[in-house]
């Protein structure tokens, strides 16, 4: 059995974790649940001995106390970590990896047992015994991890974010494997962020919440909890339990409409040409004619005193009055525009081509010649320089 007692660990002035209590039983799997800095990883370092902060408190393996050790004693006494992002060689191969599980003294005598039993439980890596680990994928690079660490021959296993990057169908597959090894009788403490898979495989589990731990209960407890399905399984907290068949369903309860209402699309439609009142190839076709026949209505009084015309319909007359509005901008332009332009105005566009002619202004076409460059080279001896 692990036993973790007020567990501190401080970085400085700062407390990552405070008198946190966990214990974990040889063949059940326990898992902590708890939101990004909370120090769910800051309690497996501390109780692997690999944390680089203050360590205090009492983390028991089986009766012998954990804090003090090296790391390599720790693994020694039957604690293996496998750490957030998997810690593999990307270098060697599989069966190399595994091998370097078995460094310790604790897992020499048994190395070839234990060899077996992870390709038994892993049969892809006794495939792939040869294979680079680099070049494998995350899934597959996370059970040569767990399984290098089952080389230890490990009374308890721990593992920070073991899903971590990997896609939902390799973490279920994750997760079956971590059933798998608790059935063999070792006991996992589980660090993870995807709460409902391992909630579903776990016995037992712990909140931890800035730096403490504020609840523990059984997984399926933690799974009915209102507040744990709110945090971390993404529903709502309900008091209410949906009706059984036996019972009628009572008549429902109005609810204070919100602020936003999704309002069902009309499933009616309407033709442009209702719409617009013409068909739109009458409309394309009467401003063709307009503009190449400049039809016009009696004129009516503009805004600067002048007269403009009316087209014959709507889509004319939109057309009408945009060219003569930006007529009127470049008379204001003009009547304002110094004598001396600058290339910005130069560049401005010139009047469409549907005004009247004596409305039109030439288009000025500037050329520019390229700058001349000339080369003078001096002869040896003397100051005087010839031109190339």
């Amino acid at each position: 059995m692990l036993e973790l007692e007020n567990i501190t660990v401080r970085y400085g002035q700062h407390r990552a974790l405070e008198e946190a209590s966990v214990k974990v039983k040889e063949g059940e799997i326990v898992v902590i649940l708890g939101a990004n800095g909370a120090g769910k990883s800051t309690l497996l370092k501390a109780a692997s001995g690999i944390c680089e902060g203050s360590v205090s408190g009492s983390a028991r393996l089986n009766g012998t106390e954990l804090i003090g050790l090296s790391a390599n004693k720790i693994v020694d006494e039957g604690l293996a970590l496998v750490p957030e992002g998997r810690g593999v060689f990307p270098e060697l191969t599989v069966k190399e990896n595994l091998t370097l599980g078995a460094y310790s003294q604790r897992a020499r005598d048994e190395e070839k047992q234990n060899l077996a039993r992870v390709q038994e439980l892993f049969p892809k890596l006794a495939d792939r015994a040869s294979q680079i680990v680099g070049t494998m994928s995350g899934g597959e690079q996370q059970m040569v991890a767990i399984g290098r660490a089952m080389m230890s021959n490990p009374r308890i296993l721990t593992l920070d974010e073991p899903s971590l990057g990997l896609s939902p169908l390799l973490s279920k597959e994750l997760f079956a494997n971590l059933a798998k090894v608790r059935d063999l009788g070792l006991g996992i403490l589980l660090v993870e962020q995807n709460a409902k898979q391992s909630l579903a495989i776990a016995d037992r589990g712990y909140l931890l919440e800035n730096a403490h731990v504020t609840h523990e209960d059984t997984a399926q407890a933690l799974i009915s909890d209102p507040a744990v399905q709110a945090a971390y399984l993404g529903a709502a907290s309900s008091n209410e339990s949906p009706p059984t068949a036996s019972e009628p369903e009572a008549t429902p309860k109005l609810e204070t409409p919100s602020a936003f209402q999704v309002k069902p699309a009309s499933t009616q439609t309407m033709s442009a040409d209702t719409i617009l009142g013409r068909s739109i190839s009458d409309l394309v076709d009467a401003a063709d004619e307009a503009s190449r026949q400049n039809v016009l209505r009696p004129v009516v009084p503009a805004t600067n005193g002048k007269t403009i015309g009316v087209p014959s319909d709507r889509l004319s007359a939109a057309l009408n009055e945009i060219e003569m509005s930006a007529k009127r901008a470049l008379d204001r332009k003009s009547s304002a525009r110094p004598l001396r332009t600058s290339q910005s105005e130069r560049l401005q566009p010139q009047p469409i081509a549907s005004l009247p002619a004596s409305d039109q202004k030439p288009v000025v076409i500037e050329v520019y010649r390229a700058p001349r460059v000339e080369v003078y080279r001096r002869q040896p001896g003397s100051n005087e320089f010839e031109r190339d």
